[in-house]
């Protein structure tokens, strides 16, 4: 068990329906993003899912329309944040707090 962090457009990132981010428009964010590429190296059925960032190989993954990291450290916490703004969506904890 760990405690995830999730960029996410829904109210609550656990609710079962609400808005999503495309994975097209995450791999798209990512190639736009100087600090962030893409991180294949998970196998072929996860290609364009993981993303790394200042360090964090495959830090960042995209699933079930939102992404999200596990036990983030500051740093990726803050770049979340900036992510999230870039995509119309909030940063949420497990617990549904919002970090911003």
């Amino acid at each position: 068990m760990g405690y995830d962090l999730h960029i996410t457009r829904k109210t609550n990132w656990s609710d079962a329906a609400g808005p999503e981010i495309a994975l097209d428009e995450w791999q798209r964010h990512v190639a736009s993003d100087a600090e962030l590429s893409l991180y294949d190296e998970t196998g072929p059925e996860d290609a364009g899912r993981f993303a790394s960032y200042a360090g964090y190989e495959g830090a960042l993954y995209w699933h079930d329309g939102e992404v999200r990291t596990k036990h983030p450290e500051r740093p990726l916490v803050i770049k979340m944040v900036a992510i999230a703004a870039a995509l119309g969506a909030t940063v949420q904890g497990d617990d549904g707090e919002t970090y911003g």
